[in-house]
């Protein structure tokens, strides 16, 4: 019996081939071929030997325009913003381009790691670029500016020069003045297929303890319960990525268990002490008559959609959750819309933005009246 599914395999296996011998689909009514356009229009990886690079090119100038518009905001002007996403350039020399290897990532000292000091293959910068960027509207970028945004990259880490045309027929040229062309490895076991390394072994050795191992200590950290929401709900001023997530302190703790209560098991938080009666300002409601078409138009006019969406949270939190938080504080929302801030959504700062009074004012009282369709 121990071989039944074995056997039950063999068989289906048989079945298929003898059904596509006999010129019949082997599971009929299910599915069809895909059409050669199908195929084509998920076909769009480049490999490193650069097999698959559309024909076409652009400029270092061109780059730069189409990167303030469409990139800078979670990269910066310079893609050296460490705010959003790690750094982009920065940590690279003259040396590690002609020597093709970055000396500062051996540098224990040196704080980070930039994406040109680690790519080694100019293929992976084109190709996550052309099927992945920008973040909130992937594959949206047309050849000519995937040239152009990767020069513009190029000649920021100083690879390129300022006038420079990067295309399909030069690409292997660039490939060759890469500052980590040469760090890359296939020496370990990570890599499969024994043809690229041929005295392959683990890479972690080590022998499991499994017996009179020592216990573990627990630490744990724990807010007094008159001090929990004193300063709002923890978690939920934490980024949703990474290990550090926060404590939600809108909920009493479990005793003894050090985690925080489901909703459905545990009562209420306790009421927190009176607040102070909010100011005219920020309790003023929000004015009538907002013109919700033309308040969406000025989001997208000031680029406000690149980190907000309608319901859902992109690089910041959605305008639903805006408008629920702040009902009614047209004021507040204009300044902190000119001002900027961060630490109230999150560990992901907005920048002060540069729109006119009047935009500002438009845009906040329709997030005060509850951002309405």
């Amino acid at each position: 019996m121990s071989r039944f599914p074995e056997l039950i395999l063999a068989l289906a296996a048989l079945t298929a081939g003898h059904a596509l011998a006999q010129g019949k689909p082997a599971y009929p009514n299910i599915g069809r071929d895909a059409t050669q356009k199908e195929v084509a229009a998920w076909d769009i990886d480049v490999r490193p030997d650069f097999k698959g690079l559309p024909a076409g090119s652009g400029t270092v100038a061109k780059g730069q325009d189409v990167w303030e518009s469409k990139c800078a905001s979670c990269h910066g002007i310079f893609g050296e913003s460490n705010q959003v996403f790690s750094p982009l350039v920065g940590g690279t020399t003259a040396a590690d381009i002609k020597s093709g290897n970055v000396a500062r990532l051996k540098d224990v000292a040196y704080p980070a790691r930039t994406t040109l000091m680690k790519v080694s293959s100019l293929s992976t910068l084109w190709d996550y670029i052309n099927r992945a960027m920008p973040w909130t509207q992937p594959k949206s970028l047309t050849v000519e500016e995937v040239y152009s945004v990767t020069a513009f990259l190029l000649n920021l880490g100083g690879i390129v020069p300022d006038n420079f045309t990067l295309s399909d027929q030069n690409i292997r040229e660039v490939q060759a003045r890469m500052p980590n062309r040469n760090g890359m490895t296939l020496a370990h076991s990570m890599w499969p297929g024994s043809e690229f390394n041929a005295n392959r072994k683990p890479d972690v050795q080590g022998t499991a303890c499994m017996k009179d191992c020592a216990v573990s200590p627990r630490v744990s950290s724990l807010l007094p319960d008159f001090a929990r929401n004193a300063h709002g709900n923890l978690a939920q001023q934490n980024r949703d990525i990474g290990a550090q997530r926060g404590a939600d302190t809108s909920r009493p703790e479990v005793k003894g268990g050090g985690a925080t209560a489901a909703p459905a098991v545990v009562a209420a938080a306790p009421a927190p002490a009176a607040a102070p009666a909010p100011t005219p300002d920020t309790a003023r409601p929000a004015a009538a008559g907002v013109d919700s078409k033309a308040a969406q138009a000025l989001t997208q006019k000031h680029t406000c959609t690149a980190c907000h969406a309608p319901a859902s949270k992109l690089v910041g939190p959605s305008w639903a959750d805006i408008a629920k938080k702040h009902s009614g504080k047209g004021d507040y929302l204009a300044g902190k819309i000119k001002s900027g801030g961060s630490g109230v959504w999150g560990a992901i700062p907005m920048p002060p933005q540069s729109l006119g009074d009047a935009d500002a004012r438009a845009i906040a009282n329709w997030l005060a009246a509850g951002a309405p369709k």
